[in-house]
């Protein structure tokens, strides 16, 4: 018997992990299929909350993953290129995505899941192609995902002589709460929803739970699931906590709403099994959707309300870093050239006032060491690559247009200052890495290093808002000072690495901390090289007009 129980826990574990394998696997493949553009989906069709949802859906069926979904969501709210009211669509609508998997696995053929991972294994293996190999993937994964069932399956079969187990799912029966913790713990324990949905199916499948006891279940497997993008908004911003938060409020209301509501929707589960003729792992699949979809829609006319009560429990400001472009409109490409450059023109002043707001943040974590200023940092400069992308997109369009030469020299004039801004959030986030290695590396830098730091901080805080100015204005004047700043910044870096090499010789600076002031003082002198050049743009442009 003892070798039995052995063999049990031996197959269970081993097809979970067969299982969740093939389930990431699988995601990894589609995410690979559709391309990179999940993210852009989720930029993009979220407007509106209803628009979340159905984006939602779709990224969570390509994905297979609720998790990833909302973990993806959180990230999108903290880099600031969706809100947290966007945010509450997608993640209703994640929790409808995330029904496939159990579709999937309702489908009954388990026993072809041999077949099935050869069938990948084969195109992975025998085609060059990347999109035959990424489609492999998906299938190779799929296979494993009904591999893995299989071997569960064969380990939970000796279950039915345990009367413990007998014992469990008569309590479940008659104590619905006491099946919510045990999906609940399950699904945080294992990381996937689709996985306890998955042994549910089983256990229905092999007759050993009757429908009520796994009902329950089913609901804390949603209450469950919410652990994960917790985790992913600790440290987050306050929009990020927000979405975080209403994947908790939503799911567990739902379970609370269905757990009081369990008789008339156990008796509407039966009834759909009789009319459709559903097998044992179907019916979990259809109760599975069916509360899924039937929460999104009870809770949906309340998003503000949802919203309201997050904010109430989360309060503070939300980020505001803006990573969308505020100004341009395709419209004017065709209409009005002129008018168009004008609007690109305002996006890359924005984008100077970013950059500019960003070795700021820098600054001040430098020096009070507060990670909520590293963080805003990093917000701007995903801001900034964003805006980097979609400026330089629309100045390319608008290239095609009929330009005069005077707005030729301005639109070439605005390209290149589009990259440099971009070329200044890259050097302010390598500042931002090495501040991280000082600090987790105890690094200290002597007074005097900190002292000359921060000088020369300031005064590329200055140069980078003049070259600013001197775009925005078209004026000479501040474009000339960009230049005297920048060669006064350029003899700083050459002074302090001299005043640093006489530290070392003394033996007041360590070698470490050495290397972390000359690549910070490297990256400001470089800071400065991309403002003059902005500098130089306005008075080439000065110059030929």
């Amino acid at each position: 018997m003892e070798f039995d129980v052995q063999q049990m826990i031996f197959e269970f574990i081993g097809g979970l992990g067969i299982f969740l394998f093939g389930l990431k696997y699988m995601g990894d493949g589609l995410q690979k299929v559709a391309g990179d553009r999940l993210r852009e989906l989720l930029d993009r069709f979220t407007s509106n909350p209803l628009m979340g949802v159905v984006a939602g859906a779709v990224v969570t069926i390509l994905l297979q993953s609720s998790s990833t979904t909302t973990v993806l969501t959180v990230g999108l709210v903290n880099a600031g290129f969706m809100t947290f009211r966007q945010a509450i669509g997608v993640i209703m609508g994640a929790n409808i995505g995330t029904t496939m998997t159990a579709f999937i696995i309702g489908i009954d053929v388990k026993e072809y899941g041999l077949p099935i991972l050869a069938v990948g294994a084969f195109l992975i293996f025998f085609f060059k192609n990347k999109k035959a190999t990424n489609i492999g993937q998906t299938i190779f994964g799929l296979g494993a995902l009904f591999f893995g069932l299989e071997t569960m399956s064969g380990g939970m079969k000796p279950l039915r002589t345990l009367e413990a187990f007998s014992d469990l799912t008569v309590s479940m029966s008659n104590n619905p709460i006491l099946g919510v913790v045990i999906g609940t713990l399950f699904t945080v324990i294992v990381q996937s929803s689709s996985a306890t949905i998955g042994i549910l199916q089983e256990l229905m499948g092999e007759g050993l739970v009757p429908l009520d006891a796994a009902l329950p279940v089913l609901f804390g497997d949603n209450i469950g699931t919410t652990i994960t993008a917790v985790i992913a908004a600790i440290g987050a911003s306050i929009g990020a906590k927000r979405a975080a938060f209403v994947h908790v409020i939503f799911n567990v209301l739902g379970a609370v709403v269905f757990l009081l509501l369990l008789r008339p929707f156990t008796a509407y589960v039966e009834w759909l099994q009789n009319q459709l003729g559903l097998g044992p792992e179907m019916t979990i699949a259809f109760a599975h959707g069916s509360f899924n979809i039937a929460n999104t829609v009870v809770q949906f006319p309340f998003v503000a309300v949802l919203a309201w009560i997050v904010i109430k429990l989360v309060p503070g400001e939300e980020s505001l870093v803006d990573s969308k472009p505020q100004h341009l409109d395709p419209i004017f490409i065709e209409q009005s050239p002129a008018l168009a450059l004008d609007q690109a023109k305002e996006e890359v002043i924005r984008m100077g006032q970013y950059a500019y707001k960003g070795l700021e943040e820098t600054s001040l974590y430098l020096n009070n060491k507060q990670q909520k200023h590293s963080e805003v940092a990093m917000q701007i400069e995903e801001a900034l690559n964003n805006l980097d992308r979609k400026i330089t997109d629309y100045l390319v369009e608008l290239s095609s247009a009929s330009l005069t030469d005077e707005e030729s020299h301005k639109h070439s004039a605005l390209m290149d200052s589009v990259r440099d801004f971009e070329r200044i959030g890259d050097h302010f986030e390598n500042i931002i890495e090495l501040i991280d290695y000082k600090n987790s590396n105890k690094v200290q830098l002597t007074e005097q290093a900190v002292e000359d730091l921060n000088t020369m901080i300031d005064l590329t805080l200055m140069t980078v808002k003049q070259a600013t100015k001197s775009l925005e204005n078209m004026s000479r004047e501040e474009a000339l000072a960009v230049v005297q700043k920048e060669n006064e910044l350029d003899r700083m870096e050459r002074s302090y690495r001299k005043k640093h090499i006489i530290r070392l010789n003394e033996g007041v600076c360590t070698g470490q901390a050495g290397i972390v002031f000359v690549d910070m003082i490297s990256n400001l002198e470089r800071i400065g090289d991309h403002a003059v050049n902005i500098a130089e743009e306005v008075l080439g442009e000065k110059e030929s007009l």
